[in-house]
Formats: C-alpha cells, structure tokens, sequence
C-alpha cells in the first residue's frame, strides 16, 4: 500500500497519539507501546506522538520498554521535555511540524491517519476526532458524535434505550445536585434500591468507581466519583449477573463484524472489575474465550453487540460489554469505542480466539481509516 505525497510516493505515514490529559494517561500509554510495537514498518512510517498530562504534544521517542506498567505506584508517562509538535494544514495535506527553541520549525512530513489510542476525556469522547476532522486528517475509530455519546455513560443509555436496547436502571447526580439538594438526591437513589455502583459518567478503566450496599456509603462513593468528573452515573448494581464483553470490528466495506465473547471472572480478592484486576499481572483474573454460553445466547449477544455498535454511529472498532442476568437476559453495560489493547486487555484476546490475530488487527483498523475520508459520511 502506498500513498502518493507532495513529492514522491511513499508508505502510508501513521502517527500513534498517546497519553492526554484524562485519568486514563497511564493506560493510553501502555495501549501504545502495544500497537507501536504491532505496526508493521515495512509498511507504514510510525510516528509516535505524546500528549503530556497538561495538553503539551511531543514527539515521543516510541520506546516501548518505557511504556509498560511496572506496578500500581510506578505508571508510565509521556516525557513532557521533549520536543514540541503540531498538525499545520497545508494547501497539499497536514504536516507534523517540530518546534523547538532556538532553531527553525522542521516539518515529519505528510500525515496519512493517526491512531489515537486515547482513553478518557480530551480523546476518547469525541475532542481529538473533531481537531481531527477540522485537520483533514483521517484517524481510527469512532467520528465526533459516537465518541462523545459513547464516553458519555448516560447519554449512552439514552441512546440505547431509544434503539430498544435493554440497559439497566440508573439516575445521573452532578456537583451541583449533591451541593444543592443532598436530600433529593439520596430520595432518587433509595428509589433505585441498593446495592448499586457510582461511577463517573466519563470515565473509564474501573477509575473512581465504588460499589455502594447502603446508604451510609453514598456520600463517600460520590464524593470519590466527582472528584473525576463533574457527572456521576449511579446504577443499579446487575448482582448475580455475569459480565461478558464482545468485540466488534468493521470489515472492509463498512459491515460490523463481532468476536467470539469472552466473560470476565474475579479470582481474587476484587469485588468487582476494577483498576488493579484488569491492569495488574500479579491480580487474579480468569478469562473464559470463548464465553461458556449456550449457542443460542452467544448469537444473541453478538447479534445485540452489532446493534449498539450502530445504533450509536460508530466505526472501526468498539467493544460491547454486557450482563448476563441470572434469568438469562441480556442488558448492556456500556459500549468503549476505543477499547484498551495492552497485552491483558479483552479486545484484542477476543479476536485472536476468533481468528484475527493482533498484527492484522492493527493493520485493518488503519486500512479502515485510510479509506474513510472526513467530513459528513
């Protein structure tokens, strides 16, 4: 594959954008190192772009041993002093321009799609892919609405809902709520019934999130959720359930194709999913790829996953993650559009048991974007 620039016909330039400015940098991190390390480079230039915790772009090093997480205390970052980078539009495309003191703007080049592996806020929520979109540069992933609505846990449910998706029964609490009406508040929370789970509303990697049996542990657990986000999702809790997670991925001519599913199970001491099960190697965790499901249920989910992943207009890719009730119902929990893909993550392990191995995952997610322009599609 090759793309004709200003002056020569060259591989596809592909830069990989990382870190920013969410709670998640940590764990965009990790993601890049793992898709920097994926990209084929006989095929494609790799450019790796950082995003420093205050909004700085960088021209990373691409080091990936620097972007693993050694433990809980010991996270990885982008390196803040390096030098720093723009997109600059250009009358023949956009060029990646390095700026530094004392010396004169040098131009990387053209810019072919960036790989935004972004989580959380100012990236994941339709912020980046809208600088994108204004850049005339195609990216990976979700466009500027099903980025925001699928980041956004309560616009999601609303969404779904409204496409007959069963979700489960929630109420939404922001700053103001709990400072003005702590009273109304806890009325609207006894009414959902406990036990239940308070999460920030845009956030993601189990940050924040508390599950709450009675009463008396509410203002703790909102207290924790809004010192993340301003809007918290308190929902009641799927107790019994099991949580299964499905992949989806466009073919080629734009069709949602899904994964086999996998369920997640806890092994040790976490109640639920959260931070150190999913991102730690030494924590206890079993994953069952695929699902242990009856034929039927298995299709329905995969089934139900292609419809959440349309019904909120994404692309590319997204994983669907759901609770199956003890009844056997199927309700979903919220869908990533830009799921994580460290060497533990569901995402990738699911398409691997259905036979797309991680190499020709990354590869078909950037060919995916090089076909897309921007702009109304």
């Amino acid at each position: 594959m090759r793309v004709t620039g200003s002056d020569r016909t060259r591989k596809p330039r592909v830069a990989v954008v990382f870190g920013g400015r969410s709670s998640e940098h940590a764990i965009s991190c990790v993601t890049a190192g793992s898709v920097l390390a994926a990209i084929d480079r006989e095929t494609y230039d790799v450019v790796p772009i950082g995003i420093a915790r205050d909004g700085r772009w960088v021209l990373e090093s691409g080091d990936v041993s620097r972007l693993r997480i050694e433990s809980a205390a010991q996270l990885p970052s982008v390196d803040a002093e390096r030098a720093p980078v723009a997109l600059a539009r250009i009358a023949a495309g956009t060029e990646l321009v390095v700026s530094e003191p004392s010396r004169p703007p040098e131009t990387l080049g053209e810019v072919d799609v960036v790989f935004p592996v972004l989580h959380g806020p100012w990236g994941e929520d339709g912020t980046i892919q809208g600088l994108l979109e204004m850049s005339g540069v195609r990216y990976v992933g979700a466009g500027v609405l099903a980025s925001a609505v699928s980041m956004d846990k309560a616009y999601m449910k609303v969404v779904l809902a409204a496409a007959g998706l069963p979700v489960m029964p929630s109420i939404t609490v922001t700053t103001r709520d709990w400072d003005a009406d702590e009273a109304g508040v806890r009325r609207q929370v006894d009414e959902l019934g406990y036990p239940l789970f308070v999460k920030p509303a845009r956030g993601g990697s189990s940050i924040g999130i508390s599950k709450v049996r009675d009463a008396s542990q509410l203002a703790a657990a909102l207290e924790e959720a809004l010192r993340h986000d301003p809007k918290v999702l308190v929902e009641v809790s799927a107790e019994g359930a099991r949580e299964v997670e499905c992949g989806v991925l466009q073919a080629l001519d734009g069709t949602p194709e899904t994964s086999l599913p996998a369920e997640i199970r806890i092994t040790g001491d976490h109640e639920f999913y959260d931070f150190e099960a999913k991102y730690l190697p030494e924590e206890a965790t079993a994953l069952d790829i695929p699902a242990h499901l009856p034929d039927e249920l298995s299709q329905r989910l995969r089934d139900l996953s292609a419809r959440a992943f349309e019904a909120v207009g994404c692309e590319g890719l997204a994983r669907v993650d759901f609770f199956v009730m003890p009844d056997g119902s199927l309700v979903v929990n919220e869908i990533n559009t830009m799921p994580g893909f460290t060497p533990l993550s569901m995402y990738p392990q699911m398409w691997a048991a259905t036979g797309v191995d991680y190499p020709t995952l990354v590869d078909r997610l950037i060919r995916l974007a090089l076909q897309r322009d921007t702009g109304l599609r």
